[in-house]
């Protein structure tokens, strides 16, 4: 039988490397290390910035360069860390003046009658705010009392200050309401209430009165700064006419377009803007 020449040589074949190797012991892997578990968020803690934001005083970009500024401080004591976190109770003074975290929200109304913005409901009146209701979780409060007769512009808002400024005549801030007689306005009479009338020892001066084109005389329209709508029924009650009815029809540049009677809008922010600039 022939055999192979493969092996002439005499020397041994070379195996495969794959099974040839030397067994090596298998490598220590290091132990484990725990780790530990990541410090639980407190969600009632908010971001300085976003706080700030909330507090409708600026953006939250804007804030941060107010925080790097050293413009914030917490518990009194300056803030210049970015992502600091504020807690429940901590008092936060922006740029000098203590900020609330509730965001600021105004909203124009378009009231109608038989609703009173006063806590003294009764069974002919409603509170305003029912109108709003379901929409927003802010303690509003209306800018100025309205009784329930009188109809039209009312601002609702959270923001204290603005309520405090139109609280009080305001050079600017002027309010025009149409105004419905029993009959009709003398033209001296006009003159008169145009001149300034004394009620109650106080002089009431007025911007403008004037009867309503195409409409009969009864109708008068007038604009003031006070921010008593009382006042205005009181001018004419005391030369001795009833008023039936009081329309706010304009409020510090604000007006009913686009806002039927019972319905209401958030304010933009330029509407917001211009009356911060007031």
């Amino acid at each position: 039988m022939q055999r192979s020449n493969s092996n002439r040589s005499g020397k041994k074949p070379t195996s495969n490397s794959k099974f040839n190797r030397e067994s090596k012991p298998p490598r220590k892997t290091a132990a484990p290390k725990k780790v530990a578990p990541a410090p639980k968020s407190n969600p009632d803690e908010i971001r300085l910035n976003r706080y700030i934001a909330n507090s409708g005083i600026c953006s939250r970009r804007d804030a941060d360069i107010y925080i790097r500024s050293g413009n914030v401080k917490v518990n009194g004591e300056v803030i210049t860390e970015m992502g600091y976190k504020v807690k429940p109770g901590d008092i936060v003074n922006f740029d000098g003046t203590e900020v609330s975290p509730e965001k600021k929200e105004y909203y124009l109304i378009n009231k109608p009658k038989n609703f009173t913005t006063s806590g003294d409901d009764s069974a002919n009146s409603r509170n305003v705010m029912e109108l709003l209701k379901g929409v927003t979780r802010a303690k509003l409060q209306p800018v100025g009392r309205m009784d329930k007769n009188t109809t039209g512009l009312l601002l609702l808002t959270n923001d204290s200050d603005m309520i405090l400024k139109f609280s009080k005549p305001q050079p600017k801030a002027t309010k025009i309401y149409q105004v419905s007689l029993d009959r009709n306005l003398k033209y001296e009479d006009l003159e008169s209430i145009a001149k300034g009338i004394t009620l109650e020892g106080h002089r009431v001066n007025v911007d403008e009165i004037s009867y309503i084109e195409n409409q009969p005389k009864t109708e008068i329209g007038i604009q003031l700064r006070t921010a008593n709508v009382k006042v205005v029924r009181a001018l004419f009650e005391a030369l001795k006419y009833d008023v039936l009815k009081v329309d706010r029809v304009s409020f510090a540049g604000l007006t009913k377009k686009n806002l039927p009677r019972g319905f209401f809008r958030p304010l933009t922010e330029q509407e917001i803007i211009n009356l911060k600039n007031i």
